[in-house]
């Protein structure tokens, strides 16, 4: 048993390296051969031949280590392990799920562990992308297990929760959050490209912002083409469940049963995968900003009408370095929630194709 713990440690020290080394996964599948039970041994000897990049032998390690019993630090590698085995894989969406399920096995082994709970927030984050970058309610949970992560004074020097709870803040449009979250990150680690990310954030700010006041404060001639956009507005047949409305009446957050239509007047470029955004105007001539996920980039043009159902409303009002930014926003989630010129969308004009997160695993 001395033996084994002794080629076991021998092992460990070796694997601190960030590249393979042979001789240490020799020690470690020593260890292993002496003690079977050495679950810690297991586990290195796991992490060794990730390495090598041979996932199957490394999660085959990972497994025997926790058939030793429960272990939070061996759940945690498994879940970050079964993400790394998605990428290109034809059951990617089913590994990522298996990487979720093992995060939240980790965290019901102890509660206050901010790794754990960092852990399931990097799952969450990669399965939103995985499946496509449009249920939101994966980047709210990946969200509140940043935020229980943050509990734990000994996460706080980690770079990369700063930088991936940004991320999502971003793609839900908190970007007060995301930029401080960013921010935050590239002083704690400058070679994240977290200034990077700031940058593309204050541009698309500063995009939506110029084109607003371009279309609100040159006059007469602005002033014509909003008229014409907003009087060119046909009534579209909706459901009887839906009630057609302008964006002034939208509350704070979700609008079930509404709807909201408007005429597309710019497409607002930007540096991100998704989601793509629009300038529109209403029938009151009210300008806001369309987000919308899961929808393929030719899908709308401009001067499209666009009937939006059950919008999520948010009026945007942030400060950045003496910046001040303030537009209505309009967010959709799915492509079954716009109706372009009056027609609904077929799956066909859907976004098809995975993206990945931006994110450390």
């Amino acid at each position: 048993m001395q033996r084994a713990t002794i080629e076991y440690l021998r092992g460990k020290i070796l694997d601190v390296f960030p590249d393979y080394r042979r001789e240490a996964e020799d020690h470690l599948s020593k260890a292993v051969k002496l003690n079977p039970s050495l679950a810690d041994a297991w586990l290195c000897l796991g992490n060794c031949i990730w390495k090598k990049g041979d996932l199957t032998s490394a999660k085959n390690c990972l497994s025997l280590a926790l058939d030793k019993g429960p272990n939070k630090k061996i759940l945690c590698q498994l879940s970050m392990l079964k993400r790394k085995m998605s990428q290109g894989s034809e059951n990617q969406a089913e590994l990522v799920e298996e990487s979720i399920q093992h995060a939240k096995e980790a965290i019901t082994l102890d509660v206050k562990d901010g790794n754990s709970w960092y852990n399931l927030g990097n799952a969450c984050l990669t399965s939103f992308f995985v499946t496509g970058a449009w249920d939101h309610t994966k980047l709210l949970h990946s969200l509140k297990a940043y935020q229980n992560a943050e509990k734990d004074e000994s996460m706080k020097s980690n770079p990369d929760l700063y930088f991936n709870s940004a991320t999502v803040n971003k793609y839900l449009e908190n970007y007060q959050r995301a930029l401080s979250g960013f921010e935050a990150a590239a002083l704690k680690d400058p070679g994240l490209n977290a200034v990077e990310e700031v940058q593309k954030i204050v541009n698309l700010l500063d995009k939506v912002d110029n084109l607003l006041k371009f279309y609100y404060v040159q006059g007469h001639v602005r002033a014509k083409r909003m008229a014409s956009l907003a009087s060119s507005l046909v009534a579209v047949d909706l459901k009887s469940s839906y009630r057609r409305v302008t964006i002034d009446l939208l509350s704070e957050g979700p609008n079930r049963a509404l709807a909201v239509e408007g005429k597309v007047f710019f497409f607002v470029s930007s540096e991100s995968v998704a989601p793509l955004y629009y300038l529109l105007c209403d029938s009151n001539q009210s300008c806001f900003v369309l987000s919308i996920y899961g929808v393929r980039t030719d899908v709308i043009k401009e001067g499209d009408q666009l009937t939006l159902l059950d919008p999520y409303f948010r009026d945007v009002y942030l400060s950045w370095k003496e910046k001040h930014y303030q537009f209505k926003s309009i967010r959709l989630d799915f492509y079954e929630q716009v109706l372009v010129n009056g027609k609904a969308l077929t799956p066909q004009q859907a976004v098809g194709t995975s993206i990945y997160a931006q994110h450390k695993p």
